[in-house]
């Protein structure tokens, strides 16, 4: 196209298999440097009549960010996936000296010295078996948590705010109402899903009162570098080590669950896309839209690792409460970004053992 790179334009983004996804406005600068995202609404499209263009693939900056949890296991993949996108990036986790978001003087001084435009809330206690243990701390990190992150959000004018919730408020579905998708009535059947779903009403009250929040409904997700309180993390963990230890068994707890597994390396870019493509206000499943059982994970980490170790069902590892399918529906973040899952269950697995193999550190996962 021959355009004056200083005059704006209404462009409508389209991922490489969707005819319509937006809409966002894009200011080209005359630099030559990526174009600067400007949500409009469409309406306003239609009324002005300004020139549109259909999109594919554009590459596009988000502005400076800063992150709640930034030395979590999501929280680390982000920070590599922002900065490798060419993103300016500022980061806290409570575990690594940073504020604890309980205090909203100490969120309030850190946020103001990133001074982000984008705000990428991640931290909170995310083990659901713990909650059952702590219910009333983890409502507080998480919940009262969301509120001062929000708050001192709204009182710096940062533009926008993708606060991290969970599939878990979802609670048991009937499997004949999957995938889920976001209009399902929350239904929360843990300490750890009341609390998020509690965060996501405080998401909702903030964003009438004007503030750009984006809530992503993360369902399962694995990779390297995840916490062994997590299924796959814990499960090739045990496998790694049994087999080191020339053990023939090693305990397990309920294998019979089915969930929805998304590679964090693709989640962490749908966080990204929900923050530059998404208006405000809204709410996103990020999942691949299809369950796996984890007895048949478990037998692909058994493959994997040593196939002659037994696994044997423990109860002490059984949660009180245990939702028995999660399926997400993830058309909605796809139409609105064109994200689709790019890395494959075989890969994950293969990358989640090499990391049990290789005794690296994994991240806290309940920092604040």
């Amino acid at each position: 196209h021959n355009y004056d790179p200083t005059e704006r334009f209404e462009l409508l983004y389209a991922g490489s298999d969707d005819p319509f996804v937006g809409p966002v406005d894009f200011l080209l600068q005359p630099d030559g440097s990526p174009p600067i995202p400007v949500r409009v609404d469409l309406n306003a499209i239609e009324q002005t009549g300004f020139p549109t263009a259909l999109v594919s693939n554009l590459s596009i900056s988000s502005p400076l960010g800063d992150l709640t949890g930034a030395g979590g296991f999501v929280g680390r993949h982000l920070v590599a996936h922002l900065r490798d996108a060419g993103d300016v990036v500022s980061g806290t986790d409570h575990a690594s000296g940073g504020a604890d978001i309980l205090d909203a003087g100490a969120v309030m001084a850190e946020m103001r010295a990133a001074s982000p435009e984008v705000v990428y809330h991640l931290a909170g206690q995310a083990d659901v078996a713990e909650s059952w243990h702590r219910p009333a701390a983890t409502f507080r990190v998480n919940a009262e948590g969301t509120l001062n992150v929000l708050a001192v959000a709204a009182d710096l004018g940062v533009h926008r705010v993708v606060v991290v919730s969970s599939a878990e408020v979802y609670g048991i579905v009937d499997p004949t109402a999957m995938p889920i998708a976001e209009s399902v009535p929350l239904d929360p059947a843990s300490p750890y899903a009341a609390s998020k779903a509690a965060a996501e009403m405080v998401c909702i009250q903030w964003a009438n009162r004007g503030l750009g929040v984006v809530r992503a409904r993360a369902f399962n997700h694995l990779g390297p570098g995840q916490s062994e309180r997590f299924v796959v993390a814990a499960l090739a963990g045990r496998l790694v080590r049994a087999r080191r230890s020339g053990l023939t068994a090693v305990p397990v707890g309920n294998l019979g669950a089915r969930r929805d597994f998304t590679d964090v390396r693709d989640v962490v870019r749908a966080y990204r896309l929900l923050a530059t493509l998404a208006p405000a206000g809204g709410v996103y499943n990020v999942c691949t839209g299809e369950d796996h059982p984890i007895a048949v994970v478990a037998g692909l980490l058994q493959e994997r690792i040593d196939p002659g170790i037994e696994l044997i069902p423990d109860p002490e590892l059984q949660r009180p409460s245990d939702v028995p399918v999660l399926r997400g529906d993830p058309r909605l973040l796809q139409r609105t970004t064109g994200w689709k899952p790019e890395i494959p269950l075989a890969r994950s697995l293969d990358d989640v053992v090499a990391a049990a193999d290789a005794p690296l550190a994994t991240g806290s996962e309940q920092a604040r």
